[in-house]
Protein backbone atom coordinates (compact mmCIF):
# COMPACT_ATOMS: atom_id res chain seq x y z
CA UNK A 1 0.00 0.00 0.00
CA UNK A 2 1.45 3.31 -1.05
CA UNK A 3 2.56 5.66 1.69
CA UNK A 4 2.85 2.31 4.35
CA UNK A 5 5.16 0.14 5.73
CA UNK A 6 5.15 -2.58 7.44
CA UNK A 7 7.77 -3.37 10.02
CA UNK A 8 7.89 -7.38 9.68
CA UNK A 9 10.90 -7.69 12.10
CA UNK A 10 11.04 -11.08 13.39
CA UNK A 11 11.01 -9.91 17.13
CA UNK A 12 8.63 -7.20 16.41
CA UNK A 13 6.14 -10.15 14.79
CA UNK A 14 6.74 -12.67 17.93
CA UNK A 15 6.05 -9.98 20.39
CA UNK A 16 2.66 -8.98 18.28
CA UNK A 17 1.88 -12.81 18.36
CA UNK A 18 2.16 -13.06 22.29
CA UNK A 19 0.33 -9.35 22.63
CA UNK A 20 -2.77 -10.62 20.66
CA UNK A 21 -3.52 -14.10 22.93
CA UNK A 22 -6.34 -13.56 24.69
CA UNK A 23 -4.60 -14.58 27.77
CA UNK A 24 -1.57 -12.37 27.88
CA UNK A 25 -1.88 -10.85 31.92
CA UNK A 26 -2.11 -6.99 31.80
CA UNK A 27 1.31 -6.89 32.98
CA UNK A 28 2.67 -9.03 30.42
CA UNK A 29 1.14 -7.00 27.79
CA UNK A 30 2.39 -3.74 29.15
CA UNK A 31 5.31 -5.03 28.98
CA UNK A 32 5.80 -6.34 25.28
CA UNK A 33 4.60 -3.16 24.43
CA UNK A 34 6.78 -0.80 25.42
CA UNK A 35 9.26 -3.68 24.19
CA UNK A 36 7.97 -3.16 20.55
CA UNK A 37 7.71 -0.20 20.67
CA UNK A 38 11.54 0.11 21.07
CA UNK A 39 11.87 -1.91 17.64
CA UNK A 40 9.20 0.28 15.92
CA UNK A 41 10.43 3.37 16.80
CA UNK A 42 14.14 2.18 15.62
CA UNK A 43 12.19 1.49 12.54
CA UNK A 44 10.47 4.83 11.81
CA UNK A 45 13.63 6.52 12.80
CA UNK A 46 15.81 5.17 10.58
CA UNK A 47 16.28 7.87 7.77
CA UNK A 48 16.33 10.49 10.19
CA UNK A 49 19.08 13.15 8.97
CA UNK A 50 23.18 12.97 10.19
CA UNK A 51 25.62 15.58 10.37
CA UNK A 52 29.20 15.10 11.61
CA UNK A 53 30.66 16.60 14.74
CA UNK A 54 34.80 16.51 15.83
CA UNK A 55 35.34 14.45 18.87
CA UNK A 56 38.32 12.69 21.00
CA UNK A 57 38.05 9.14 20.93
CA UNK A 58 40.73 7.53 23.65
CA UNK A 59 43.23 7.28 20.45
CA UNK A 60 42.76 9.90 18.18
CA UNK A 61 40.16 12.38 17.16
CA UNK A 62 37.67 12.03 14.69
CA UNK A 63 34.40 13.33 12.73
CA UNK A 64 31.95 11.01 14.07
CA UNK A 65 27.98 11.03 13.14
CA UNK A 66 25.22 12.74 14.78
CA UNK A 67 21.57 13.66 14.69
CA UNK A 68 21.22 16.56 12.69
CA UNK A 69 18.53 19.53 13.29
CA UNK A 70 16.18 19.92 16.39
CA UNK A 71 14.96 17.26 18.83
CA UNK A 72 12.42 14.87 17.28
CA UNK A 73 8.54 15.31 18.83
CA UNK A 74 6.69 12.02 20.10
CA UNK A 75 2.92 12.54 19.51
CA UNK A 76 0.98 10.43 22.14
CA UNK A 77 -3.21 9.77 21.50
CA UNK A 78 -4.24 9.41 24.99
CA UNK A 79 -4.39 6.83 26.44
CA UNK A 80 -3.13 3.43 24.70
CA UNK A 81 -0.30 5.84 22.76
CA UNK A 82 1.21 6.36 26.27
CA UNK A 83 1.99 2.70 25.99
CA UNK A 84 3.90 3.30 22.85
CA UNK A 85 5.45 6.42 23.97
CA UNK A 86 7.63 5.04 26.94
CA UNK A 87 9.86 2.40 24.55
CA UNK A 88 10.46 5.10 22.46
CA UNK A 89 11.65 7.57 25.12
CA UNK A 90 13.59 4.91 26.32
CA UNK A 91 15.48 4.73 22.68
CA UNK A 92 14.99 8.74 22.21
CA UNK A 93 15.19 10.18 25.64
CA UNK A 94 15.76 13.57 24.75
CA UNK A 95 12.93 13.97 21.99
CA UNK A 96 10.13 16.02 23.29
CA UNK A 97 6.74 14.97 23.85
CA UNK A 98 2.86 15.95 22.93
CA UNK A 99 -0.14 15.01 24.45
CA UNK A 100 -3.41 14.73 22.51
CA UNK A 101 -6.44 13.50 24.24
CA UNK A 102 -8.72 12.26 21.68
CA UNK A 103 -11.14 9.24 22.66
CA UNK A 104 -13.57 7.55 20.19
CA UNK A 105 -16.78 7.90 20.74
CA UNK A 106 -18.78 4.23 21.11
CA UNK A 107 -21.79 5.01 19.89
CA UNK A 108 -20.95 7.57 16.99
CA UNK A 109 -17.42 6.25 16.68
CA UNK A 110 -16.63 9.62 16.32
CA UNK A 111 -13.21 11.78 17.95
CA UNK A 112 -13.77 13.70 21.00
CA UNK A 113 -11.03 15.59 21.80
CA UNK A 114 -10.41 16.70 25.69
CA UNK A 115 -6.73 17.57 25.72
CA UNK A 116 -4.05 19.39 24.14
CA UNK A 117 -0.43 20.05 24.52
CA UNK A 118 2.61 20.23 22.58
CA UNK A 119 5.66 22.06 22.18
CA UNK A 120 5.15 25.51 20.40
CA UNK A 121 8.11 25.08 17.52
CA UNK A 122 6.63 21.60 16.43
CA UNK A 123 6.65 23.37 12.47
CA UNK A 124 10.58 22.99 12.61
CA UNK A 125 10.71 19.13 14.14
CA UNK A 126 9.82 16.01 12.91
CA UNK A 127 6.81 14.79 15.07
CA UNK A 128 6.05 11.28 15.01
CA UNK A 129 2.06 10.48 16.32
CA UNK A 130 1.99 7.44 18.25
CA UNK A 131 -1.30 5.38 18.72
CA UNK A 132 -1.47 1.44 19.03
CA UNK A 133 -4.50 1.06 16.61
CA UNK A 134 -5.19 2.72 13.64
CA UNK A 135 -9.26 1.25 13.70
CA UNK A 136 -11.76 3.82 11.88
CA UNK A 137 -8.52 6.07 11.58
CA UNK A 138 -11.18 8.83 12.92
CA UNK A 139 -9.03 9.49 15.97
CA UNK A 140 -5.91 9.62 13.95
CA UNK A 141 -6.91 11.94 11.52
CA UNK A 142 -8.56 14.88 13.96
CA UNK A 143 -4.86 14.37 16.09
CA UNK A 144 -2.70 15.07 12.84
CA UNK A 145 -5.40 18.00 11.70
CA UNK A 146 -4.54 19.08 15.36
CA UNK A 147 -0.97 18.93 15.11
CA UNK A 148 -1.28 20.72 11.47
CA UNK A 149 -3.08 23.51 12.84
CA UNK A 150 -0.26 24.23 15.30
CA UNK A 151 1.98 24.65 12.37
CA UNK A 152 3.55 20.92 11.96
CA UNK A 153 4.58 19.82 8.74
CA UNK A 154 6.62 16.69 9.09
CA UNK A 155 4.19 14.39 10.39
CA UNK A 156 4.52 11.12 10.52
CA UNK A 157 1.99 7.89 11.93
CA UNK A 158 3.15 4.97 14.09
CA UNK A 159 0.89 2.16 15.29
CA UNK A 160 0.97 -1.34 16.18
CA UNK A 161 -2.11 -2.77 14.29
CA UNK A 162 -4.04 -1.56 11.39
CA UNK A 163 -7.16 -1.93 9.25
CA UNK A 164 -7.44 -1.90 5.58
CA UNK A 165 -10.61 0.48 6.33
CA UNK A 166 -8.58 3.08 8.29
CA UNK A 167 -5.65 3.01 6.09
CA UNK A 168 -7.96 4.08 3.52
CA UNK A 169 -9.46 7.41 5.68
CA UNK A 170 -6.21 8.03 7.00
CA UNK A 171 -4.66 8.32 3.49
CA UNK A 172 -7.36 10.28 1.79
CA UNK A 173 -7.46 12.90 4.67
CA UNK A 174 -3.43 12.93 5.25
CA UNK A 175 -1.64 11.86 2.20
CA UNK A 176 1.43 13.45 3.04
CA UNK A 177 1.55 11.59 6.40
CA UNK A 178 3.47 7.98 5.76
CA UNK A 179 2.18 5.30 8.27
CA UNK A 180 3.93 2.47 10.05
CA UNK A 181 2.53 -0.24 11.72
CA UNK A 182 3.25 -3.78 12.64
CA UNK A 183 0.46 -5.64 11.01
CA UNK A 184 -2.34 -4.65 8.77
CA UNK A 185 -5.24 -7.03 9.57
CA UNK A 186 -8.60 -8.32 7.73
CA UNK A 187 -10.99 -5.80 8.24
CA UNK A 188 -12.91 -3.95 11.11
CA UNK A 189 -16.04 -5.53 12.82
CA UNK A 190 -19.25 -3.60 12.95
CA UNK A 191 -18.17 -2.19 16.49
CA UNK A 192 -15.43 -0.67 14.68
CA UNK A 193 -13.20 -2.97 16.51
CA UNK A 194 -9.83 -4.36 14.31
CA UNK A 195 -10.20 -8.33 13.29
CA UNK A 196 -8.66 -10.58 14.43
CA UNK A 197 -6.62 -7.83 16.36
CA UNK A 198 -5.44 -7.79 19.96
CA UNK A 199 -8.70 -6.07 21.67
CA UNK A 200 -9.03 -3.01 22.87
CA UNK A 201 -5.23 -1.68 23.90
CA UNK A 202 -5.96 0.56 26.07
CA UNK A 203 -8.30 -1.84 28.70
CA UNK A 204 -5.52 -4.35 28.10
CA UNK A 205 -2.46 -2.13 29.36
CA UNK A 206 -4.35 -0.91 31.99
CA UNK A 207 -6.44 -3.90 33.36
CA UNK A 208 -9.78 -1.50 33.00
CA UNK A 209 -11.81 -4.47 31.62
Amino acid sequence: MNGVTVIDHPLVQHKLTIMRKKETSTASFRRLLREISTLLCYEVTRDLELTTMRIETPLEPMDAPTLEGKKLVFASILRAGNGLLEGMLDLVPAARVAHLGIYRDHETLQPVEYYFKAPEDIADRLVIVVDPMLATANSAIAAIQRLKDRGGRNIRFLCLLAAPEGIERFRAAHPDVPVFTAAVDSHLNEKGYIVPGLGDAGDRMYGTK
